[in-house]
C-alpha cells in the first residue's frame, strides 16, 4: 500500500504557484493590466487563491521582484514568498526540475499545482477541485489533473487516433472516443507522490474535465486578447 494512500484521510493542501519573469511571447505576461487588474493575472489568481477556502496555503515561487513586492502589499499570512533561484527561472528550466523545487518548499500534505495563466479558475473552482480530489482518492485514485475533453476527429502519425476508419471512415462525432488533453489548469496529488515517483500526478489520475472557457490558457498573445474578449463580453468572470 502506498505511503499517500493512508496519509490522505485529511491533510493540508498548499497550493504550489510557479511565475517566472519576463516572457518570450507576452512582454510582461504576468504582471501586464488585465481586466480592469492593475497587476493583471498574479493579482487575479492570488485573490482567487486567496478566497478559496479549501487552499490552506499558498507558496509563490518567482524571480520577479514587482510580484514579490505587489505579493507582500496584500500582507496575508496565507501566502508564503521564494526568491527563486536564477537557474530555476529560465525558459529552459525543465517541469521536472520544478517538481523537485515544489517538493523542496512543500514537504508535506497536498500540492495543488496552478498557474496565473488560468484567469478564469476561480475560488469556487478550487473548492471544487479539492473536494473532487479527496473523494476519489477514497475511490482507488491517487491524484487529480484537469483536462480538456476532445470530441473531434483526432489523428497522429498519419492515422486517426480515437476511431477505427476500417469500421467507419467518418463515425458521428457525438460517437467518437473522446481523448484527454491536459490543460495545466491544476495538477493536485500528495508530497509523496513527489518523493516517490518525482512526479506531480501518481500512477492513477482521475482526470477532470473542465468546461472549454473556464479552462482557458494564456500562453500567446492572442490568448491574451481573447481572454480579454470572453471578459468584455460577459461569458466569463474573474
Amino acid at each position: 500500500k502506498h505511503l499517500w494512500a493512508t496519509e490522505m484521510k485529511y491533510e493540508k493542501t498548499t497550493c504550489f504557484l510557479p511565475c517566472r519573469k519576463g516572457s518570450e511571447r507576452i512582454p510582461n505576461k504576468n504582471i501586464k493590466p488585465f481586466g480592469g487588474h492593475a497587476f493583471g493575472l498574479i493579482e487575479i489568481k492570488l485573490k482567487q487563491l486567496l478566497e478559496a477556502e479549501a487552499v490552506d496555503a499558498i507558496v509563490l515561487s518567482t524571480n520577479d521582484e514587482s510580484i514579490l513586492d505587489y505579493a507582500s502589499s496584500l500582507q496575508s499570512n496565507k501566502i508564503t514568498l521564494h526568491k527563486r533561484r536564477e537557474e530555476l527561472s529560465s525558459s529552459q528550466t525543465s517541469t521536472d526540475q520544478l517538481v523537485a523545487h515544489a517538493l523542496e518548499l512543500i514537504g508535506e500534505g497536498n500540492i495543488l499545482w496552478t498557474h496565473v495563466t488560468s484567469p478564469f479558475l476561480s475560488a469556487s473552482h478550487y473548492n471544487e477541485i479539492v473536494k473532487l480530489h479527496n473523494e476519489k482518492v477514497l475511490t482507488g485514485y491517487d491524484s487529480l489533473m484537469t483536462t480538456n475533453l476532445l470530441h473531434g476527429f483526432l489523428w497522429q502519425n498519419g492515422e486517426a487516433m480515437n476511431y477505427d476508419r476500417n469500421v467507419e471512415k467518418w463515425p458521428r462525432t457525438q460517437t467518437l472516443t473522446p481523448v484527454h488533453e491536459v490543460n495545466s489548469g491544476v495538477f493536485l496529488a500528495h508530497a509523496s507522490i513527489y518523493r516517490e515517483l518525482d512526479d506531480r500526478i501518481g500512477r492513477k489520475p482521475y482526470l477532470h474535465p473542465l468546461g472549454k472557457l473556464i479552462s482557458h490558457d494564456i500562453d500567446w498573445p492572442e490568448d491574451f486578447t481573447i481572454a480579454e474578449c470572453l471578459l468584455e463580453k460577459g461569458l466569463v468572470t474573474l
